[in-house]
């Protein structure tokens, strides 16, 4: 059975003292708040247990901990203990409940002695009880029964810390409405029931404080406020108060249920937090300043004043529903007043009622006559909901809102205009809302309300929950209370006994006169003492003359290197304070876009003399020493890499090898401890620095280890080779090819005198590191292929390359993350010792050799350039055969459609030498994202949320189709004249191209989409995006028919043919699915990037796959159905941008402007299927970055669009 305390913590101040602005050690108790610790916890952190959130002691003492000369003074009002609640949300959404008693105690002695704080001090002091259940009240009474036992002249009969024990470890969770549980601290029994299930969720407090601080119209226009997802802040001057009102308010809305950044209690340092720009509920102390915060947009609510203040109107509630609701609020507040001039004639008239709830002290009853108040306002704006779940043209779980509102206002008696159907799409959006209401429809597009959905209320098969029930019962003239569950009539009792108070009681009692400390383990203790003897050790060095601002403004020397190691303190003092909120930022926050790392980051590059970057790497290794277990998310990660590269890249180029030192250690201490496969950034991005090339630097390297070497009894040739050995994991960690790496090491060898047999075991151990690829993270399973990326002289990409199967015979996920592409490693100048410039011999330098030069130089590449954006090239089309089918014009010159973030189109023809431009076409306000054609017209959409439609004989623009919210991702001109068109928005919308109206919604996802594609013949639509879930519909039927779930990152690519889909995704992996069994036929898992683009061949009946690795696989069917690569492509070195299969010839474009060709021109070429393809021809590459690719496998062109602004056409003389 469930425990309903997980956690007693004690949370005060800790062995190390820190001031909350970072500052160590003790600065006096006039104006200083220190940071809070964990100081002891029960179950210990060695169970099984999840430990308790590591936010936790900032949240219970949001206000730090405080200094005080005295106790508990009957006479002072602010020493006296004060008990109020915590609210903290998981990671998973979870809420956990925190009960909290603070109090003073005195200050730990020998924290006192070490830190010189003056004798008879008292400290802020926390006890909390966690749980997952929201038991208000019972917590706070068994904490402040543990308080009085703790400091009551009687004590207790026991150790305190037994009582908590027994009340962790025994008392079990109540079974909702059937169970009671009974259990007793000493001499105070205590009781735990749970409403019955199908009722109202849980809460054990009061909805009183709601409305003795807010009037009935601010309560209303907090309600609105949270309906309509604002950022909400709330001030009090008692923590109590800002729990309970953010709590009422949040069940209040059931059955909606708040989506965003919930923190009742805000700790006082993230103040900064309220300038966040996204939906908020959070609770701050008045006592906090926020004058010199921009509150734009933000709904503060004075909970002391009764005064709620916002830069943005708060509409009224819907009527009439808003008038309903504010009727029932004053009956149930003021009776007395609203029936005042009635006459009661009978026990069951209403108003008897309401004057005898109302006239009895608030209670449980009006608090739930409270939630059914406002849970008839949702059962009001919400008539029949469920017959607008789900329709013939809608995917189930979408909510069609238009017809909802169309039936709404006939209901209302408001005549809907005929064109309202169109308001949406043509920009009226004014006129819609104001005929069918600002609030309801903005909270039928809330995340909310559309939670309430996902949750299963609205499908057909859901029974029925409070709403439906109130409906029924309103519609049925009965009581509102009809709709809760009764609870048992006899509820089963269970008895918590303490099993060691069943023996003779003791004589002796307990007391105490401060709260006690549990037992510490020996490493626990241990480790107190170090800090303590630490911090003693500061105070009896020296004291360094005190700097005073001298009148004349200049410094002596010494006064200037003690301002100036004032200075280095105060910024790694910050540093360390930054490093630790950017490790608990939470799941939902980018780290990039976070002012901790704008500040980290800011430190490191405006610091000429490297304190930044030096700081915050002895800030890290401080961490992991002090226990860290390296545990941080990807994106955690990537931020932290890119700031270990700032600082190595300055580090650099100040000479600074002691931080390019440093780094490196951390960077390997962080691999080492990590077990969250986090991917390996640090050998793609700090593995291309040149400072790994310069043999200087690890001969600085190789002399600092040797005098950090704890032994030096043994054999001095030893030693060396103990260093060297380290620095040849590090070579190998970093992916320095094995040529350079044993340069490297043989010089140091050499240096130091090594015999041969030294240099032999040394050769023998670097051989055996790179071969089982022993890196930063261990040593990795090898594979049972071939690898697919090796050592370049052993990668070869040859027609005779042995195959590598889809399933298990290919290289794992785990090992595609080592793999990392040589030829962009730099390659040093000639040092004196044998290294030249000269690159290291692969198989990408053979097989370009291997390609017929005598026939490069007969036949040149046609390339042009063409010229006419003036922004970044961004999308880029031409209408082929293979692709478009009979959409495409017999006589098709095969003409390239751009679009560009200068908001423009332009079509090129190819055919025409010299003179290629065509048209421009303008009319969108933003980027241009995607482009299809047909033959009589041009669709584009971009990142304005426009799709728009061109004549191709006027290069007018004919139609402008207004729908989607969020920029367009996909679009696709179909047969009979329709679009499609996909959205950031999660929609996929099909459009009459005649008539500019939106035909159906035929997809919806609950993120965006970023492919699709569409099969004319069958109707069947599939598309994927950031959520990596593949949707299939039946648009015909207009259904969702599969949901294909796998991947686990975004999906970039999809192609759809016939009755295969396949699909690329960021997380390594292409997977092909069947649409007919909605089954996973294969997972193609070779690749050491993401997945960029697919293809079909179905001449061949085989898969194409490019990859951010800059590799093209090529993928056929061999005897049994098993996928297996028959051929790998390695021409490329950047990522892949396309590739397009047609008949004779497979054209490839990567983002380095690189270009390749392949043709199966020979009869024994086609006869070896998908491995046939040749290398034809590959263009010089230029220096441009490029965006998009677009190939032309019919006629064998291929066009990039480059960031600026150039077109490069390559069509060879085929």
């Amino acid at each position: 059975m469930a425990k309903l305390v997980e956690y007693f913590l004690v949370c005060g101040l800790g062995p190390e003292v820190q001031a909350s602005n970072g500052a160590r050690g003790y600065h006096g108790s006039t104006g200083v708040s220190y940071s809070p610790s964990l100081l002891d916890q029960f179950p210990p952190a060695s169970t099984d247990r999840p430990p308790p959130p590591p936010q936790l002691p900032m949240c219970v003492l949001p206000g730090g901990v405080a200094f005080h000369s005295t106790g508990f003074i009957i006479t002072d009002e602010s020493s006296y203990p004060r008990s109020y609640p915590i609210i903290l949300t998981d990671g998973d959404g979870s809420k956990i409940y925190v009960s909290c008693v603070a109090f003073r105690d005195p200050v730990d002695e020998d924290i006192a002695e070490a830190y010189r704080i003056p004798a008879n001090s008292y400290v802020d002091k926390c006890i909390c009880l966690v749980s997952h259940s929201p038991c208000f009240r019972l917590f706070a009474e068994a904490l402040e029964e543990l308080h009085r036992l703790c400091f009551s002249p009687s004590g207790s009969s026991k150790p305190l810390w037994d009582i908590v024990a027994h009340m962790v470890t025994s008392v079990p969770l109540p079974t909702p409405g059937q169970s009671q549980v009974l259990f007793s601290l000493e001499s105070r029994l205590l009781c735990i029931d749970m409403p019955p299930k199908g009722g109202f969720p849980h809460a054990d407090m009061s909805f009183q404080p709601l409305l003795q601080c807010l009037d009935v119209d601010n309560v209303l226009q907090l309600f609105v406020s949270i309906l309509l997802e604002r950022r909400v802040l709330l001030r009090a001057n008692k923590l109590s108060l800002l729990t309970m009102v953010a709590e009422a308010v949040c069940h209040l809305i059931y059955p909606i249920k708040w989506q965003h950044v919930y923190i009742p209690v805000l700790f006082y340092a993230g103040v900064d937090y309220i300038e966040a720009p996204t939906p908020y509920l959070m609770g701050l102390h008045s006592a906090v300043d926020i004058s010199n915060f921009s509150l734009d947009g933000v709904v503060v609510v004075d909970l002391e004043n009764n005064q709620i203040f916002s830069s943005e109107a708060i509409p009224p509630l819907t009527e009439p529903e808003g008038s309903i609701l504010r009727r029932d609020l004053v009956r149930l507040l003021y009776p007395n007043v609203v029936h005042l001039d009635r006459a009661r004639k009978t026990i069951g008239d209403p108003c008897y009622d309401d004057l005898r709830l109302g006239n009895k002290k608030w209670n449980e009853k009006h608090d739930l006559e409270l939630r059914l108040i406002f849970l008839q306002f949702f059962a009001s704006v919400l008539p029949d909901y469920r017959k607008f779940v789900g329709s013939a043209h809608v995917a189930m779980n979408v909510f069609n809102t238009q017809a909802f509102l169309k039936k709404r206002a006939r209901a209302l008696g408001r005549q809907p205009d005929p064109m309202a159907s169109l308001w949406l799409f043509r920009g009226l959006f004014f006129f819609f809302l104001l005929v069918y209401g600002v609030q309801i429809f903005q909270l039928l597009n809330s995340q909310g309300f559309m939670d309430f959905l996902d949750r299963g209320y609205g499908a057909p098969d859901a029974g029925l929950n409070l709403v439906d029930k109130l409906q029924s019962v309103i519609a049925n003239s009965e009581s509102r209370g009809a709709i809760l569950p009764l609870p048992y009539d006899e509820p089963e009792i269970i008895t918590v006994a303490d099993i060691q108070s069943k023996g003779p009681a003791a004589r002796s009692r307990f007391c105490y006169d401060r709260f006690p400390a549990n037992v510490r383990t020996q490493f626990e203790e241990e480790k107190r003492s170090a800090i303590l003897a630490k911090a003693n050790a500061s105070f009896d060095r020296p004291n360094r003359p005190a700097v005073s601002s001298p009148v004349s403004g200049s410094f002596s020397p010494r006064e200037r290197a003690a301002e100036r190691d004032r200075m280095v303190l105060d910024i790694k003092v910050k540093l360390q304070g930054l490093w630790l909120r950017l490790l608990n930022l939470s799941s939902v926050e980018d780290p990039f876009s976070s002012f901790e790392y704008g500040t980290i980051l800011a430190l490191i590059e405006s610091d000429a003399e490297g304190i930044g970057g030096s700081g915050f790497v002895e800030c890290v290794r401080e961490h992991i020493h002090s226990g860290w277990q390296c545990r941080v998310s990807e994106e955690q990660f990537v931020a932290v890499k890119e700031l270990v590269k700032t600082i190595v890249n300055r580090a650099t180029s100040r000479n600074d090898m002691e931080t390019v030192r440093d780094a490196l250690e951390i960077s390997a201490e962080v691999h080492r401890r990590d077990a969250g496969n986090i991917l390996d950034f640090v050998q793609r991005h700090l593995g291309s620095l040149p400072v790994w090339d310069d043999i200087r630097f690890w001969e600085g390297y190789c002399e600092y280890i040797m005098e950090r070497s704890s032994d030096r009894t043994g054999k001095y040739a030893d030693l060396v080779t103990e260093q060297l050995v380290v620095i040849a994991r590090h070579l190998a960690g970093l992916k320095v090819p094995d040529p350079e790496a044993w340069l490297i090491l043989e010089s140091l060898a050499l240096k130091n005198n090594l015999g041969s047999k030294q240099l032999i075991k040394l050769r023998g151990i670097l051989a055996h590191v790179q071969n089982v690829k022993q890196g930063y993270w261990g040593k990795l399973p090898t594979s049972r292929a071939q690898p697919v990326a090796s050592y370049p002289q052993d990668r070869q990409e040859n027609d005779d390359s042995q195959s590598s199967q889809a399933a298990g015979a290919g290289r794992s996920w785990m090992q595609s993350m080592f793999s990392r592409d040589r030829a962009s490693f730099r390659q040093p100048a000639n040092d004196g010792r044998g290294r030249t410039d000269a690159p290291v011999s692969g198989s990408r330098q053979n097989q370009r050799a291997n390609v017929d030069s005598t026939q490069a130089v007969k036949r040149s590449p046609a390339l042009r350039n063409l010229r006419g954006h003036t922004g970044p090239v961004t999308a880029l089309h031409v209408g082929t055969r293979s692709e478009m089918g009979d959409l495409v014009g017999e006589n098709e010159p095969g003409m390239f459609i751009s679009g560009s973030a200068d908001c423009t189109l332009k079509i090129w023809d190819p055919t025409v030498r010299g003179s290629e431009f065509r048209a421009t076409l303008e009319g969108h306000t933003a980027t241009i994202r995607a482009i299809s054609s047909d033959k009589l017209r041009i669709v584009s959409g971009g990142d304005d949320t426009l799709v728009l439609i061109w004549d191709k004989a006027t290069s007018q623009n004919s139609m402008k189709l207004d729908g989607h919210r969020e920029k367009i991702s996909c679009v696709r001109m179909l047969s009979e004249e329709r679009v499609l068109s996909a959205s950031h928005d999660g929609t996929v919308k099909m459009w009459d191209a005649r008539t500019d109206a939106c035909v159906a919604n035929v997809g919806q996802s609950s993120s965006a989409i970023l492919c699709m594609d569409y099969d004319d013949t069958t109707r069947i639509l599939a598309a994927a995006g950031m959520d990596g879930v593949v949707k299939v519909w039946d648009v015909r039927a207009g259904k969702q028919v599969h949901m294909l779930l796998g991947h686990k990152k975004w999906i970039r690519t999809l192609r759809m043919v016939k009755d295969t889909i396949v699909t690329g995704s960021d997380d390594w992996t292409a997977r092909v699915w069947s649409v007919s069994q909605g089954s996973c036929d294969a997972v193609l898992a070779c690749h050491a990037g993401g997945i960029t683009c697919v293809e079909y061949s179905a001449t061949d009946d085989g898969i194409i796959t490019g990859s951010a690795d800059g590799l093209v696989r090529i993928w056929e069917y061999q005897n049994g159905g098993l996928l297996q690569c028959v051929k790998n492509v390695g021409v490329h070195v950047s990522p892949i941008l396309s590739v397009k299969a047609g008949p004779r010839w497979l054209a490839i474009g990567a983002g380095d402007n690189s270009m390749s060709l392949f043709h199966k021109a020979e009869q024994n070429d086609q006869a070896k299927g998908m491995a046939g393809w040749q290398l034809y021809r590959t263009p010089q590459r230029s220096a441009a970055v490029v965006r998009c690719v677009a190939c032309d496998a019919d006629r064998g062109r291929i066009c990039s669009g480059g960031r600026n602004g150039l077109l490069r056409l390559w069509e060879p003389n085929l």
